[in-house]
């Protein structure tokens, strides 16, 4: 399970057996949500709307660095 990053209490991370589209799944606490990489498109969560808020402010920070650790991953 590559971790993407850790970075106030969130671990963005994706499976070593994925499928497309790039996406991360992110942690914190008790709650965890699946994001599109590329479209910040939210496809599950039970994160608070402030965490939510604050985990999107992160991907969209580190979104290049997230996609080419994805790529790289998946050889494409």
């Amino acid at each position: 399970m590559p971790t993407l990053l850790n970075a106030k209490g969130f671990k963005f991370f994706f499976y070593a057996n994925e499928h497309p589209p790039a996406h991360a799944h992110v942690v914190k606490a008790d709650g965890w949500a699946k994001i599109e990489i590329e479209t910040s498109v939210v496809v599950y969560s039970s994160l608070k709307k402030q965490e939510l808020k604050e985990c999107l402010e992160l991907l969209h920070l580190h979104r290049q660095e997230f996609l080419e650790a994805w790529y790289d991953w998946f050889g494409r």
